[in-house]
Order: structure tokens, then C-alpha cells, then sequence
């Protein structure tokens, strides 16, 4: 029987045979037949360099376009080729014929506006596409005899792909060799129990190794493997699924429904019923109908999100599902996993303990051999690696190993069995002690000291059998200590500060001993750090356990099923779910969680199920996660009120004109001056600007609490200075006149809207109110803006009566806001 192991840096180590390896040539289970190469059965020492260019030129490669965005031409067809775009442009072409230019200025905003997002998501698209590229998992593939990291797209039919903890599966192939190696297709069955693979069984792309290692040969690439549609889909980038989108779509919608019979009684009403000049009521009709849409509420959010992928790609942070951003700031509960997230990946030893009189010569020599019977060691046991190196001090040669057991997160142990120097066969454990000892053992007091300051603690056991018998753990003899300090982030106590300043709740969930985490959070400042539950002792009924989770801060010795359970929980009693790991124990609790957070260094399988993946593995880059949703949800909030009080007042404007049978008072011009200095401009530097607010729930309720009473308001306010004036002015001229008026009216009512809505004010917001202020008052005093634009007040008496009415709508404006306020909160 041939048999070859690797170690992590792919170079093969013949004085470490991977024990309890198949021979790669033998005969496969007839029950899933595999459609082989030309080149015949699979050999553990993979393709030649020759057979893989075959196969590339035959296209027998994994050429799947994974994207992590949408294509250019998605992008472009997305922002121009929309209802809103297609109504406006109509209109625009129209007003080109039958009015001046300046009447046409709002079809250019709406180009410009369009140029602008796409170049916003082009921008996007390019950070994501570097970042996955820098994200991506690299296989390790056999070639030539030699094992070597490839792109997933390189893999060709038949290759050899080895496997290990936390590795995902990324094409479907048949199992060449096996060390008891277990794979989660949870993801893809929705069986949560990992299968036992052995040499012949198949494996689909999608699932993932939870234990053991062992290598496959792929019999299907590309297109053709299972689930590599699912995988294209999940990982495109994308701007649906969210609140805040679903929102501004249901307003749309209403929107809509309004505008038309509206647009239709404006029409009949302008060129019908009033015989005026024909050209001059096609403008004012236009006039009517252009500012009922909101098309710029749709660009700003596209663009809020995509400068936020922008700015957080800038600090590593790949964003693989756009609507995470909005998620995450939407959390109230976070659950970290202790190792990589409060600590760093490494550990060292500090002590090594001999127990029952065990000589500690030859304990050392027994933890040099257990590190050397793993080829891809977890972080524990490289930290032993580290302290005793295959051929140091007593060398442990000669030692064989026979049979191993790759550390399993279910069990909380590894082990390993060996033929001595002698020719004594001996059997070790090695794993967390209150699950390898018995209650009450007397060991476990010394170790709960131990743990009380922090440090993680190891049993080192003999099995009195087999290592594969079975309760070999109930036998086990306790032999050693191992006592192992975890390196903390420097960077974690900071973020844990952060989320406590901003109500969120931290919940620690780890597979260590309950009171050794506790302690670790607690030197970080964790809030409740000294409230531990060893989830052994969790109840399992959900409501039960919920409160337990509402009660406590850490949590121990917690199985990868108990954490997605405690996910589970938490959502059944409201709470919006974050969770972060970098382990394949995380797997299952970040697919659940609300929004999942993988380390870059973590394994395959964790960044393929989160959304939201810190490729520099530093925790405090989640603060700048949640705080660029807040500044994307708080703001689109408030500018969506300006977008959507222009859309009530213009609808209400048109209903009025059509029901008193006068002329609309507007041109084109007059709103695409207004929209511009009221809204356009203050809502793109009010969309971008810092926002800490907690984001809350019910976007439609809380918009339209405040757009409808300002848009009544304005709109009453206007009208009624429009009537006004009507009465006042009288001869050629008079609708001039009459307009300008109720444009004064109603950009300073629109003005108090913006200027409640800057709230609470800055240097640079009092300045960006002011400025939109000072433009509209050039365009009063300069000559040849007052021609274009066609603004000119004239006399004082009608002028100051609409300021006076302004007045008055502000002060109605401000009364509504503290109302609505009052009534249903901020």
C-alpha cells in the first residue's frame, strides 16, 4: 500500500506518513461510477504537467466565471434603462421642441445624474473584483508528485485535490484517500450531521471538510459540477434584498400610482380645458409632472452604497453581498468566536505539568511525536510544534505512527497511536480536560485556577486500549498539563468598547473552557465577562435558552450545532444576529446568522457562507463596517424625506391646479432650480456625510410620517400665495409675476424643509444651507439669471406676502415635525 503525506507547506515529509491512507489506485465503489480520464485511475501523485495541458486544450478545465459584481453592461443597463429614466426622457425630448433650453435643464441633470452612478458602481466593481482576488481560497492541487496551491479555475478533470479541516470542496469528484475524514453538505442537503467519506464515496462541490484530511480526485469541472451555479449566483454582487432598497421600491410603486391619473387630469386640464398658448401649456404641463418623480432618491442610494464598498475596500474589507453593510448596522447583538476574533491565531506554551509521577522527559517526547502525526496541525497543536520540533532535544525517533485522529470540534480531542522505540504501542488524547476527565477528578480544580487567569489548558492522556475502541476517552489516564497563554488582539478591546458605547450587545461563543474565555474577556473589558455558561449545561428548549443567551456574555465549551442554535435564539426573540469566525466549527451559525463575518485567514468554508469577509483578519475593522451602514440607512432616511416632500407637494399642486381650472404656476426651469438647490445638491452631501444614529427599522412608515405633512404644507403654502397673487398682479406680465411668487414661496418652504432635516447642525451643514440660500438669492439679483430663468419679483407688497406666508408654513412645519416626533419617535 503506497502512502504519502504533505505538510502545510506542500512539500512531501516521508518521515511523517499520513497514517491510514488508501491506496489511491484501488478499485472504486461501483454505486457511483466516475467518468475517469483517457489516462486511467487516479494516482496519489496527481497529473503530469503534460496530461494537464492536454486537458486544458481538450477544455477540461474548471472555467466557471465566478464574478463578485455585475458586469459593466449590468451596470449600465441598471442605471439608465429605468421607468423613471424612460418617463423623463420622453418629456425631455419633448420640451426640446416646443420650449427653451433652459426648460430642458432637467433631462441634463438626470444625464448627468446617471453618469454619476455608474461610475460610482464601476468604482465598486473594480474594489470588488481586486478584493475577491485577494480573498480567493487556493486549492492545493498534486501535480508532478509535488503538491501546490492553484486558482480554483485552474483545476483540470482528474486532478488530485488534497483536503483538510475547514478546506471546501470546489468541484465534484470521488474520494482517493481518506483519514477519517468527515464533510458538512449542510449547504447543500440541509443535513447538518457531517458524512464519514471514505475511499470511492463521491463529494459535491459546496460541502466541506469539518475534520480529518485526505485528498479527492475531480471527475467534474466547471459548468458541469454540482452547485457551481449556486456559487456564481451567490457570490454576484448585488442591490436587492435590503430594507432600505425594498422601501424605496413600495414607495416607487405608490408613486406611480399617483402620478398617472394626476399626469393625465394636468394634461387635459392645461391644454384642454384652458385655452392658452399651445407650446406654453405643454411646458407648464411637463413643469407639473417632472418633479413628481423622485428619480434622484434611487441614484443616491446606488451611489451611498457603492462609495461604501469604496471606502471599506480601502481598509480590507470585502463586502461579498451589498445589503450586509445595511445589515450589520442594523445589529444589536454580535457573537464572537474567541480564537482569531478576540485572540490572535497563535498561542505559546508556558508550562508543561506531568501528572500520576509521569516522567517529564518522556512526555516531551510523546507531544513531539503528536505534533508530528498531523500534517496540517490546528493552532494548539503547532504551539507544540513550536516548543518541541521533530529531531530536538530526545528526538522522539523511532517512533512510528500507526493510526490517528484529527482533532475534532464535536469531540474536543485528538489523538494519535505509535509504536515505540521499543516496540511498545501506546494511544494518546489530547484535548480539553473537564471533557476528558471525570466530575469531580481533583486535576480539574487545578485547572479551573489556570483558567481563571486566562490561560487554556490541555490534558495529555494514554488510552489504556485503542485509540479507535470504543470509550476510549472514559479510560483515558491522565499523564500531562499543557498550559498554553493566547496572544491577544491588541485591537479588541477598543471594538469591544465600541459596540457597548452603541447598545450592541457582545456575546462570546467558543469551544474553550467557559471560565479560561470569560477571563480572556474580561482583560479585554468585556461587560458581563464574569457571567460564563458552560454549554454543556444549556437547556435546549429555544425560549429557555434564549434567556439564557439574553443572561449571560460567555459561553464555553459550545458545539458547532449549539452555536447555531443560540443564532436561532437570539433571532426568535427579535434580535438582528451578527456572528464572526474564522473556524469550520462557525460554518453552520454564520450561514444562520443575519449577517456572517469570516476572517480573511479563516478557512474556505467560512468566507464562502459570510457576507462580510476582513481580509486583514483585524476585528476592529467591524466598527467601520457598522458605522458605514448607519451613514448609508441614517441618511438615505433624510434625504429620501426631501426627495419624497417634493413628490407629495407636486402632486398636490397638480390637483389643486386641475380642480381650481387655472394655469400651473410653474415652468420646468422654475423646479429644476428649486430641486436643485433644495434638494439635488444638499441631499448628495447630506447622503455621504458621518452618521453614528442606530438604524431603525419600518423605512417607508418613517418617511412618509414626515414627507406628508411637509409636502401638504408646501404645497398649501405655494397655492395659496399662487391664488393670492392672481388677485394682485393683473395685465401682460401677470403669470410672470404670479410665478415668481409662488416660487419665492415655495423655495422657502422647501428651504425650512432642508434645514430641519440638516439637523443637528455643524459648521458644514449651517454653510451648506446657507449656500443653497445665497444661489437662489444671485439668481433674484443678477439680470441675466432673473431672463433665464424667468424670475422676477415685482413691487414689494406681493413679494413680502409671500415671505409672510413662508413664515408661517415653516412655523406649521416645525409644530408637525415635534408632533410626529412626539407621537411615534425620532
Amino acid at each position: 500500500m503506497t502512502q504519502r503525506a504533505l505538510d502545510s507547506s506542500g512539500e512531501q515529509t516521508p518521515g511523517s506518513p499520513r497514517p491510514a491512507m488508501i491506496d489511491a489506485g484501488a478499485e472504486l465503489d461501483p454505486v457511483h461510477p466516475v467518468e475517469l480520464p483517457p489516462s486511467g485511475h487516479p494516482d496519489a501523485t496527481g497529473l503530469t504537467t503534460a496530461e494537464v495541458a492536454e486537458r486544458v486544450a481538450r477544455g477540461e478545465v474548471n472555467d466557471v466565471p465566478v464574478r463578485s459584481s455585475r458586469s459593466v453592461t449590468e451596470i449600465v443597463r441598471a442605471n439608465v434603462f429605468t421607468r423613471f429614466n424612460l418617463i423623463i426622457g420622453v418629456l425631455w425630448v419633448i420640451m426640446l421642441f416646443v420650449a427653451p433650453i433652459q426648460d430642458s435643464l432637467f433631462g441634463f441633470v438626470i444625464v448627468a445624474n446617471t453618469g454619476i452612478g455608474i461610475i460610482q458602481e464601476w468604482r465598486a466593481k473594480k474594489t470588488l473584483d481586486s478584493l475577491a482576488v485577494i480573498g480567493e481560497a487556493k486549492p492545493t492541487v498534486r501535480r508532478d508528485g509535488v503538491a501546490a496551491e492553484i486558482s480554483t479555475h485552474e483545476i483540470v478533470l482528474g486532478d488530485v485535490v488534497e483536503l483538510g479541516p475547514g478546506d471546501k470542496v470546489v468541484v465534484d469528484g470521488t474520494v482517493a484517500e481518506a483519514d477519517s475524514l468527515e464533510i458538512d453538505e449542510s449547504l447543500l442537503t440541509g443535513e447538518a450531521d457531517p458524512v464519514l467519506k471514505r475511499p470511492g464515496d463521491p463529494v459535491m462541490s459546496g460541502s466541506f471538510v469539518v475534520a480529518g484530511g485526505g485528498a479527492f480526485t475531480a471527475t467534474k469541472v466547471g459548468r458541469e459540477a454540482y452547485a457551481a451555479q449556486l456559487a456564481e449566483e451567490a457570490s454576484r454582487f448585488t442591490l436587492v434584498h435590503s430594507e432600505l432598497r425594498s422601501g424605496i421600491s413600495t414607495i416607487l410603486k405608490y408613486v406611480t400610482w399617483m402620478m398617472v391619473p394626476t399626469a393625465i387630469g394636468l394634461i387635459i386640464s392645461q391644454l384642454v380645458v384652458k385655452d392658452n398658448n399651445f407650446k406654453d401649456s405643454v411646458a407648464r404641463t411637463v413643469g407639473g409632472i417632472v418633479p413628481m418623480i423622485p428619480e434622484g432618491l434611487v441614484l443616491l442610494t446606488s451611489v451611498a452604497f457603492a462609495i461604501g464598498v469604496v471606502r471599506l475596500g480601502r481598509k480590507q474589507c470585502l463586502v461579498q453581498e451589498l445589503p450586509a453593510i445595511e445589515g450589520l448596522a442594523r445589529v444589536d447583538v454580535v457573537c464572537l468566536d474567541k480564537t482569531g476574533t478576540l485572540t490572535e491565531g497563535g498561542m505559546d506554551i508556558t508550562e508543561v505539568r506531568p501528572l500520576n509521577g509521569s516522567d517529564e522527559a518522556y512526555v516531551h517526547q510523546v507531544l513531539r511525536s503528536l505534533g508530528s502525526s498531523d500534517p496540517r496541525p490546528n493552532a494548539s497543536l503547532q504551539a507544540i510544534i513550536d516548543a518541541y520540533p521533530a529531531g530536538g532535544e530526545g528526538g522522539g525517533k523511532g517512533w512510528t505512527v500507526t493510526d490517528a485522529m484529527p482533532f475534532s470540534s464535536a469531540r474536543k480531542y485528538s489523538g494519535a497511536a505509535f509504536t515505540e522505540t521499543d516496540g511498545t504501542p501506546s494511544a494518546w488524547l489530547l484535548g480539553a480536560p473537564d471533557v476528558l476527565l471525570p466530575d469531580g477528578d481533583g486535576t480539574l480544580t487545578e485547572i479551573e485556577h489556570l483558567n481563571e487567569q486566562g490561560l487554556r489548558v490541555l490534558l495529555l492522556a494514554r488510552v489504556r486500549g485503542e485509540l479507535d475502541a470504543p470509550g476510549a476517552a472514559d479510560g483515558a489516564v491522565p499523564t500531562a498539563l499543557v498550559v498554553l497563554e493566547q496572544r491577544l488582539r491588541p485591537d479588541a478591546g477598543e471594538t469591544l468598547a465600541y459596540f457597548a458605547q452603541q447598545n450592541v450587545a457582545t456575546k462570546v461563543i467558543s469551544g474553550d473552557n467557559a471560565v479560561s474565555v470569560g477571563a480572556v474577556a474580561g482583560k479585554l473589558g468585556l461587560a458581563g465577562a464574569e457571567n460564563t455558561l458552560d454549554a454543556r449545561r444549556m437547556p435546549t428548549d429555544p425560549d429557555e435558552m434564549a434567556t439564557a443567551m439574553e443572561e449571560n456574555a460567555v459561553f464555553g465549551r459550545v458545539t458547532p450545532q449549539q452555536k447555531r442554535d443560540m443564532v436561532a435564539a437570539l433571532q426568535s426573540r427579535g434580535h438582528t444576529v451578527a456572528m464572526t469566525g474564522d473556524g469550520v466549527n462557525d460554518v453552520l451559525a454564520l450561514k444562520d446568522a443575519d449577517i456572517g463575518v469570516s476572517m480573511g485567514s479563516g478557512s474556505e468554508a467560512t468566507r464562502a457562507v459570510a457576507q462580510i469577509v476582513l481580509l486583514n483578519n483585524s476585528f476592529a475593522t467591524l466598527p467601520s463596517v457598522v458605522a458605514e451602514g448607519r451613514r448609508v440607512i441614517g441618511n438615505i432616511t433624510r434625504v429620501a424625506t426631501l426627495f419624497l416632500t417634493k413628490t407629495v407637494y407636486s402632486v398636490l399642486l397638480a390637483i389643486l391646479v386641475v380642480c381650481f381650472q387655472v394655469e400651473y404656476p410653474f415652468l420646468p426651469r422654475h423646479l429644476t432650480l428649486l430641486s436643485t438647490l433644495t434638494i439635488g445638491v444638499p441631499a448628495f452631501f447630506l447622503a455621504l456625510a458621518p452618521n453614528k444614529e442606530r438604524a431603525q427599522p419600518h423605512f417607508v412608515r418613517r418617511v412618509m410620517r414626515y414627507a406628508i405633512p411637509s409636502g401638504v404644507i408646501a404645497a398649501a403654502a405655494t397655492f395659496t400665495t399662487y391664488l393670492v397673487a392672481r388677485h394682485h398682479y393683473a395685465g401682460p406680465g401677470a403669470l410672470e409675476a404670479e410665478t415668481s411668487a409662488a416660487t419665492l414661496t415655495l423655495f422657502l418652504v422647501s428651504m425650512w424643509v432642508l434645514a430641519i432635516i440638516a439637523r443637528p447642525y455643524t459648521w458644514w451643514r449651517i454653510g451648506l444651507v446657507a449656500a443653497m440660500g445665497l444661489g437662489f438669492l444671485i439668481v433674484l439679483v443678477v439680470p441675466w439669471l432673473q431672463d433665464f430663468f424667468a424670475l422676477k419679483l415685482v413691487g414689494t407688497t406681493m413679494p413680502w406676502g409671500a415671505v409672510g406666508i413662508a413664515v408661517a408654513a415653516a412655523a406649521l412645519l416645525e409644530f408637525s415635525w415635534r408632533l410626529v416626533g412626539r407621537r411615534f419617535g425620532a
